[in-house]
């Protein structure tokens, strides 16, 4: 969106600008987190880029309203492995007793709006840190076979093989 509004007003590709993308990257990141709490972000890249008038500066305002709907697909494609998911484990969402989102992009309002009607209406966790859970659950599993924990049971629910292709196009299995 930002290196798209700029080469409408000053008609310079920012994206063949390695420089000027890695900061555009960098402002959307920021502007993406800001929006998680508050209803506007302002982006400011003074001197993105020249050309033969001077230095360029982007100075934009990004909504959150404006934010959700350049998201809205890839915010989207998070339905269907869910209730594939749900689907799998012959589940509906009347069964799903709590919601834990896992990652810093689950703090994002519209996944979580996302994940409430996904979950019939139940909102999500809000206890449980993000950008934690994964390292916590994995500290929780040390203990379950360090013998250390016992009261907790924890299920494998990777479904295939995860590997990486290796020379000559051989996929090599890490986790079956």
């Amino acid at each position: 969106w930002l290196a798209g509004e700029f080469q409408l007003k000053e008609g310079i590709d920012l994206l063949k600008d390695r420089q000027a993308l890695q900061r555009l990257t960098e402002a959307a990141e920021k502007a993406k987190v800001e929006l998680s709490g508050v209803q506007e972000a302002k982006v400011s890249l003074p001197f993105i880029t020249a050309d033969a008038t001077g230095p360029k500066h982007i100075e934009e305002s990004l909504s959150r309203a404006k934010f959700e709907q350049i998201a809205a697909d890839l915010i989207n494609r998070c339905r269907t492995p869910v209730e594939q998911a749900l689907k799998d484990a012959k589940l509906t969402a009347s069964d799903i007793n709590e919601v834990v989102l896992v990652g810093g992009s689950t703090r994002i309002p519209a996944i979580q709006t996302l994940a409430k009607d996904l979950a019939g209406g139940k909102a999500p966790n809000q206890s449980v840190n993000p950008d934690e859970v994964v390292a916590v659950g994995a500290a929780v599993q040390a203990g379950v076979l360090a013998g250390e924990v016992k009261d907790i049971v924890l299920l494998d629910v990777t479904p295939l093989s995860l590997g990486v292709e290796t020379l000559g196009g051989v996929a090599t299995v890490l986790i079956s």
